[in-house]
């Protein structure tokens, strides 16, 4: 089965790549690599939420959010190459905008881990790093960016 067709099965669609809010370009392709730029939690173009994750978010939104800003990293790489040239995903890394003392980061950035253990399956087992960070752009509760090998 492919990628897009297990996104199929899932009833999940990839957004629109989000437009970059700075001087980057959504994605890049080194070799087999793609890496994709942070992708915060924008859906339609807006930003779903803003503040600080333990504060303002509620945990378990940030981690409805990262799972958006996973989706929002994997339109980044099928606008590149086509989310079926997807061989793995190497490594996630994820950022949380943290209340002072939250030290729920690894729940929050799961939401984007089992985003693509979901689609991926084994080749979606990657490594991570979840880090808690004072802000993010725009005010964004989450970040997240990928690196992913694929063929071809």
């Amino acid at each position: 089965m492919s990628w897009s067709a297990r996104l199929a099965e899932l009833g999940v669609e990839l957004p629109e790549v989000a437009a970059p809010v700075a001087a980057y370009v959504p994605a890049v392709r080194s070799g087999s690599l793609v890496h994709t730029s942070g992708q915060l939690p924008f859906v339609g173009g807006v930003l779903a939420a803003t503040g600080k994750v333990g504060a303002d978010v509620d945990p378990e939104a940030a981690k409805g959010h990262a799972r958006t800003c996973a989706l929002n990293a994997l339109a980044a790489v099928h606008a590149l190459v086509g989310l079926d040239s997807v061989v793995r995903v190497v490594k996630l890394t994820g950022y949380v905008a943290s209340a002072e003392g939250f030290t729920g980061q690894p729940g929050v950035v799961n939401g984007a881990s089992e985003l693509l253990g979901e689609v991926f399956g084994p080749a979606g087992a990657h490594a991570r790093a979840a880090v808690g960070v004072a802000e993010l752009p725009l005010g964004a509760p989450v970040e997240v960016d990928l690196i992913v090998e694929v063929g071809g």
